[in-house]
């Protein structure tokens, strides 16, 4: 049952000392409060002070007026950043990729999943150093209506990751984690000791929480400390060992307050910004806007409900009509949401995903297309791709890959554009017949016009000005499509009590028979071992088959670090049993896996870099990788495949088997390994051929590539949008197939009674 956050405050907050209070609020005289218009409990340097500083409690003071005694641009802001942390004891680390691999999440959304890992199906986290500093780059989605409205809002944001573990010994706890980060804002950035607020607050995570301290000054919150400490329930927790600092500060907010420009946007794309406002030809009232952008916080459309009567309140309070208002802002809210979403889009294309209808790729064609209807609805004349460069640039001490991207980019942004352009001219024409017909269009309507023909809400607006969208209709259609498909649930079979078995299948793939002892029978057919080298059934190969005791095996599976194999006949426990496995089957399946990888090598260097493998299978008659491809493969870049394919056959490449420490494959090899998903343990095998690819593989493998034999490939089609399947057998399977093939077609000739060169005129 998931924990009540407002339950776990108030059963905390009887104890504020013991969970938020730290040395430096004492050394420095720091008083506790409750928000008299919130409620919130805060500490502040100044005893006569009645509100917090979240908003709708202050609005933003720093606009036009920074409490920093410097101005940064966005990345000397996290140079700034990483030379305080390293000179106090922290790594620095690179960004981890924004596609999360390594953890079952579509993306990045906060620097500590970065050390999120999956062990024995147990949340643990895992450090390359310990304490380290990231500027991770993360995507949610979530605040897609108030991106470009709020001034603040991002699906695309640089959360800065001050994260360790402290186990008594090693790393640090609260008191150093607030004074670092007060330290940093007061004597780095320069803002007055007196202008930093701490908010007291929650964090609750999928099986640990922890209290946190928010921190603000004039209206902004700079950063959010967690402390994650517990694990368990309300009623039953304990301490974590060890316990783990998550500190997370927006770059953008922080590259803000040092400039007191009128959104956060504007520092952050300043180099996109420039561009757009000199090929578009508008200019910003900056005095507006700095009245305004002092109150626009309070846009955010999950609390403010209905936009139009909070700009109206706005509107009134600058003294301005609403509709002058719009005027004024809708250019430039486009223009900056255009800004956030090519970033997000330039960092998603560059690690791998790519816009589709399913799954988190449904996410980014929602902002691409957005994207694309900001274009047309306010009339801007801008170049995506020369922005995406724009971002790139910028962006290169951060990411230096981005701009080997951007050809990719703009493939997908063209295929998409055109993708758009179709459905929209078929999207007037049903909207035009919806609106003569008078048609109801409810929130369901809206959601089957969106999915089914791509109308997107803004589109209906031309014909019907008065209808009423829902302010967060983006955030609900894409949540609908972020559930995972569910798993069919194996029959239940019960191994409590058993010890983990010795897996041997690793140690010699070749040798096909053994003795073992039968540790229990299950159910009259699960055959428990002492030991086994049958393979089983993993990482899309297929199970191997053979005998226990003369009795046939047909099943063999894994639950936890206990394999089963399900045999039909009388085994006896206790007894040794000679068991013979199956050579041949488990030779094609060693072969196909070893080809699937053999063929995702060659897909990628065929298609492009946003190819990764969705799926694999390997079988005794056919092998299939299913990869992220935006379109069906023409026939050349099936050739293509195959023939790259067979000529890294012909090389003869070694193929290494390697157990690392799951942190060092990381490092040494990057997240590319994660072609079939996280690994939910400590230990990750390695396979990799020659220098070309390597991949967390659990299958059997051949040595050297010419082991596997000729590929041929069988067939390919278009699964799902952004899902292209290609099967393919290889060795003495696919002789078999081009015979078979080459039988027909002689067939067909004789029956034609003409020459193969001529069956084509004949036909």
């Amino acid at each position: 049952m998931p924990i009540d956050k407002k339950t776990l405050m108030k059963k905390f907050q009887t104890q504020p000392e013991k969970y938020w209070k730290v040395s430096l609020f004492d050394e420095k005289g720091f008083v506790r409060k409750k928000c008299i218009s919130c409620g919130k409990y805060f500490w502040t340097l100044d005893a006569s002070r009645e509100k917090c500083d979240d908003q709708p409690c202050r609005f933003y003071d720093f606009i036009g007026n920074p409490p920093t005694n410097k101005k940064l641009d966005y990345v000397e802001t996290w140079k700034v950043i990483e030379k305080f942390f390293v000179k106090n004891g922290h790594t620095s680390l690179r960004r981890y990729p924004v596609v999360c691999r390594w953890y079952p999440l579509y993306f990045n959304i906060a620097s500590i999943i970065d050390f999120y890992r999956i062990d024995q199906g147990q949340l643990t986290f895992e450090f390359p150093a310990n304490p380290v500093i990231v500027p991770q780059f993360c995507l949610r989605f979530n605040d897609i209506p108030n991106v470009g409205i709020t001034g603040k809002h991002f699906t695309c944001f640089n959360m800065i990751g001050q994260a360790g573990f402290y186990d008594g010994k090693q790393g640090y706890w609260k008191d150093r984690c607030i004074e670092l980060d007060f330290n940093f804002v007061t004597k780095e950035l320069g803002i007055p000791e007196k202008e930093v607020i701490f908010i007291e607050d929650m964090w609750v995570g999928p099986s640990a929480f922890g209290p946190s301290l928010e921190y603000y000054s004039r209206g902004l919150e700079l950063g959010n400390a967690v402390f994650t400490e517990f694990v368990g329930t309300i009623d039953n927790y304990k301490e974590m060992q060890p316990k783990v600092i998550d500190m997370g500060a927006g770059l953008e907010r922080l590259a803000w307050i040092t400039n007191g420009t009128p959104t956060a946007y504007d520092v952050t794309f300043e180099p996109v910004i420039r561009y757009m406002l000199k090929e578009t030809g508008l200019t910003a009232d900056w005095d507006f806007f700095q009245k305004y952008s002092r109150l626009a916080g309070s846009l955010n459309i999950e609390e403010a409900g209905d936009l139009k009567k909070a700009r109206s309140k706005i509107a009134k309070e600058i003294g301005i009509s609403v509709d002058k208002l719009i005027e004024k802002v809708r250019p430039f809210e486009a223009m900056y949401a255009i800004a956030d979403h090519t970033r997000a889009l330039t960092f998603a294309i560059s690690d791998g995903a790519l816009p589709s209808n399913v799954g988190g790729g449904y996410n980014l064609r929602i902002i691409l297309r957005r994207t694309f209807s900001f274009l047309d609805e306010v009339k801007l004349n801008l170049d995506l791709i020369k922005i995406c460069e724009l971002h790139a640039k910028q962006l290169e001490y951060f990411s230096p890959e981005l701009k080997e991207h951007i050809n990719d980019i703009n493939t997908i942004f063209d295929v998409e554009r055109k993708r758009y352009n179709s459905s929209k001219t078929r999207a007037q024409k049903i909207v035009e017949e919806i609106v003569n017909k008078n048609e109801e269009i409810n929130e369901d309507k809206l959601v089957t016009l969106y999915d089914s023909e791509g109308i997107t809400p803004e589109l209906i607006l031309q014909y019907k000005p008065d209808l009423k969208i829902p302010e967060d209709f983006y955030s609900r259609v894409a949540a609908k499509h972020m559930k995972e498909e569910e798993t069919v649930k194996r029959q239940e079979i019960d191994v409590s009590g058993l010890p983990a078995t010795q897996a041997l299948y690793y140690d010699d793939e070749k040798k096909m028979e053994f003795k073992a002892k039968v540790l229990k029978v299950i159910n009259n057919q699960w055959v428990v071992l002492d030991k086994t080298y049958f393979y089983p059934e993993s990482g899309g190969q297929k199970a191997d088959m053979g005998f226990i005791d003369g009795q046939p095996v047909m099943d063999v599976q894994k639950i936890g670090n206990v394999i089963v194999h399900r045999v039909v006949g009388n085994i006896q426990e206790g007894k040794e049993v000679e068991c013979k496995i199956n050579a041949y089957r488990r030779q094609i399946h060693t072969r196909h896996h070893t080809a699937t990888h053999v063929v995702f090598t060659a897909a990628k260097q065929v298609l492009g870099s946003w190819v990764w493998q969705h799926g694999a299978e390997k079988s005794t008659e056919k092998a299939r990788i299913d990869i992220t491809h935006f379109d069906s493969l023409t026939e050349q870049q099936i050739k293509e495949i195959e023939r790259i394919a067979n000529e890294i056959v012909e090389k003869n490449f070694t193929v290494k088997k390697e157990w690392y420490d799951r942190t060092e494959a990381e490092n040494k090899f990057g997240f590319t390994i994660y072609q079939g998903g996280y690994v939910p343990n400590k230990k990750v095998r390695i396979v990799s051929i020659g220098n070309l690819n390597s991949q967390a593989c659990g299958g059997t493998h051949v040595d050297k590539t010419k082991e596997i034999g000729y590929i041929t490939i069988l067939k390919t089609k278009r699964i799902q949008d952004g899902v292209v399947r290609i099967e393919f057998c290889s060795g003495e399977i696919a002789e078999k197939y081009l015979k078979e093939k080459a039988d027909l077609l002689k067939q067909t000739l004789d029956i034609l009674k003409v020459e193969e060169d001529k069956a084509i005129d004949a036909a």
